[in-house]
């Protein structure tokens, strides 16, 4: 669990452009809903 909170925290970024942040955090929910699907249609 402490791995996985550290993986999470290394994906923050504190960005000082707004669009930036913005675009950082639209990757990350792409690849967690793509993780998702994935982990859906093995299941």
């Amino acid at each position: 669990m402490t791995e996985f909170i550290r993986v999470l925290r290394s994906l923050r970024r504190a960005a000082d452009d707004p669009r930036a942040a913005f675009a950082h955090q639209l990757r990350i929910g792409l690849a967690v809903a793509v993780l998702i699907l994935l982990l859906s249609l093995l299941g």
